[in-house]
């Protein structure tokens, strides 16, 4: 059997365990009506967002298939497998929305049993949707190659999942944010009352925004940066054959599968931890994946090619995916330093405190680029442009567990919120709070790996429109070369202020809303009445399905423009210029961001005045800055660097006629 079909049927043992940790969570018991109750109300709202998201993207999808069908120059296999990576990133955002969506009020019932048992409720969710990405992912890049046996054709594929991803993030980024941003200013600004307080009506929305934006949202994200570095590497496969002979093309696949299977030992190895600190046990899982790929992988790769060069470069990858998201750790982490002192700054305001964040974001980027260049720098050492190729694939190699530990989070968050909102018990709230606060630490490694993943697949697709368009150089001494450069380094800003204005006008619709219910809901403030959380949440998802629009069709169409106008060279630097600029933007919003979140909880935690102090005022006035910076602008722009590349490289054919 070809080793794209062994690949295959890897994949289709992950989306096999991925099913039965469903089914396991299925049979989990909830006996707390007002918990299952409130849960529904979030489990409602998300698949009512997504469904109509869906529809605007089903538009989208057939519309630009039609495109590629019946432009001349261009391949219809390439329609064929941009429609299969839309549908193939839709299904797996939906199987993890629909997941999470029912585990939330499960963890927070597992917690009024103990720690142990809501953490492995929330992260056995957060695995059906590692699973299902990296399933789908190297089923659908497998399956493919086989009946294309043409990597150029493939990048359709990746189009179909960057053009998903680009609108998940940026719709759900927006719908989360609005939420959040609205209920943090009124509640717990004006009003002062707690977080998840069942009295604000924007808690509802921001519940349903963890897993709109967080769950499917980030979701589509890492499937597009997965499937995206599959479909880089084997396209240099394809040159590299005189070097690394033909089997240089599976070679990604298979190192996909034994990451799938390193990604499943990494579980078991979480479920037998007992008794340990949640992030521990975490921890601990991820590490020991890691270790079990940088294992299996030498002879994965000894068998398929016979060398074991490139075994460097995947294992630079690896180690530097892990080096990212420890630094992103660092810095956003309320037990260090400098969380710590974006929380201190707050005691002079919240001007002091924003000043302090954006401080800390530029900063933090000093070491993931140092890291990523090393990363370059030695890849290419060990086994040229295939080995940066591969370093993209090693990075993600583990992603059926970084994700997991990634998408617990907004799971635990919930469970944190349905513990408070529906009454369920001190203990049960003081653990599912624990389990919350572990998860604002692995979302912040989460981001650290896709924002280092995106880097190297962008540079990998960079490199492959360079080939494909026959470029063998790029002049900056060109003028058209200079204007796409610079074209480039504005996308992201573009994109950036698109979104964030986004988040603030719907934040500020939100704010209205929630003002409007306390002053004409009689019986709000003391419990009584009831809060019309319906409307929050109709005015999260029409703001984020209105706005979600421009910037996607902006990435979409800027690559097209410059590339027929100005041509490919200009178009290369497009690509150049988007990359450092979206990199650097990426890191800066995801650390500060997570830095003022985090100064906020350190404040709440009891220190420097504790909750409802002027300080935790402060902090919470630099959190919603924070807020649409880490989880709607800088998130997407992962997707934005990578989605410019992919797309030139569909148009490249038209460059070169």
């Amino acid at each position: 059997m070809q080793l794209e079909l062994w690949t295959a049927v890897i994949a289709l043992a992950g989306l096999a365990f991925a099913g039965w940790l469903a089914y396991q969570l299925k049979k989990q018991k909830v006996t707390d009506e007002k918990a299952k109750e409130i849960s529904g109300y979030i489990h409602e709202g998300a698949m009512a967002f997504l469904n109509k998201e869906y529809k605007i993207l089903g538009t989208f999808v057939v519309i630009v298939a039609l495109i590629l069908w019946f432009t001349p120059g261009l391949k219809g296999e390439t329609a064929i497998c941009f429609i299969a990576g839309a549908v193939f990133s839709i299904l797996a955002g939906n199987i993890g929305m629909r997941i999470a969506t029912t585990a939330n009020v499960k963890t927070a019932e597992g917690a009024k049993e103990s720690l142990s048992k809501g953490l492995g409720i929330a992260f056995s969710s957060g695995s059906v949707m590692g699973l299902t990405v990296v399933g789908l992912g190297l089923l659908g890049v497998s399956l493919a190659y086989y009946i294309f046996r043409d990597p150029n054709v493939i990048y359709g594929f990746g189009f179909g999942a960057s053009s998903v991803a680009l609108f998940a993030r940026v719709g759900g980024g927006i719908y989360t944010k609005a939420a959040d941003v609205g209920a943090d200013l009124v509640g717990k600004v004006e009003a002062g009352i707690p977080e998840d307080d069942p009295r604000n009506p924007a808690t509802i929305a921001d519940n349903v925004g963890d897993n709109v934006g967080d769950v499917a949202g980030m979701g589509a994200d890492l499937f597009e940066s997965y499937v995206d570095s599959l479909i880089a590497a084997m396209a240099f496969g394809v040159l590299t054959v005189a070097t690394f002979g033909p089997k240089a093309v599976v070679l990604p696949l298979m190192l996909a599968a034994a990451g799938i299977i390193a990604a499943i030992l990494g579980n078991f190895i979480v479920k037998l931890s007992k008794n340990s600190q949640p992030q521990t046990v975490l921890n601990r899982g991820i590490f020991s994946a890691a270790i079990l790929m940088a294992i299996g992988a030498y002879p994965v790769i000894f068998y398929t090619i016979g060398k074991t060069e490139v075994y460097w470069s995947l294992l630079t990858g690896l180690i530097s995916g892990i080096a990212i998201g420890l630094i992103t750790e660092y810095y956003t982490s309320d037990k260090n330093k400098p969380a710590q002192g974006v929380a201190k700054a707050a005691e002079s305001g919240p001007g002091t405190n924003i000043i302090a964040g954006l401080a800390l974001g530029m900063i933090s980027t000093v070491v993931p680029v140092l890291v990523v260049c090393l990363a370059i720098f030695l890849s290419f050492k060990f086994a040229g442009l295939y080995g940066i190729a591969i370093a993209a694939v090693g990075m993600l190699s583990t992603l059926g567990i970084t994700l997991a530990t990634d998408t617990y989070g907004p799971v635990a968050d919930n469970a944190a919120g349905i513990a408070e909102m529906a009454g369920m018990g001190g203990e049960a709230r003081k653990r599912a709070e624990e389990l919350d606060a572990v998860g604002n630490t692995t979302a912040a490694i989460g981001k650290g790996f896709a924002i280092g993943s995106a880097a190297l697949t962008a540079l990998a697709l960079l490199v492959s429109f360079g080939q494909a368009v026959k470029l063998d150089m790029v002049n900056l001494m060109n003028s058209n070369v200079l204007i796409g450069l610079f074209i480039g380094g504005l996308l992201p800003c573009i994109f950036s202020a698109l979104s964030m204005k986004a988040v603030g006008e719907a934040a500020g619709d939100m704010v209205k809303e929630v003002r409007r219910q306390f002053k004409e809901i009689p019986g709000i403030m003391e419990g009584t009445g009831k809060p019309d959380y319906k409307r929050c949440i109709e005015i999260s998802t029409g703001a984020a399905l209105k706005k979600m629009i421009a910037p996607g069709l902006i990435t979409v169409a800027a690559p097209v423009v410059v590339g027929l106008i100005l041509g490919a060279e200009a178009l290369a630097g497009l690509l150049a210029g988007a990359l450092v600029t979206g990199f650097l933007l990426a890191v800066i919003m995801a650390n500060a961001g997570g830095a003022w979140d985090n100064a906020k909880k350190y404040i709440e935690a009891g220190n420097l005045g504790g909750k409802g102090s002027a300080t935790h005022k402060a902090a919470v006035v630099g959190d919603t800055v924070g807020d649409p910076f880490k989880d709607t602008s800088g998130p997407s722009l992962n997707i934005l660097i990578k989605l410019l590349s992919i797309v030139s490289l569909i148009i490249a054919p038209l460059l070169i006629l």
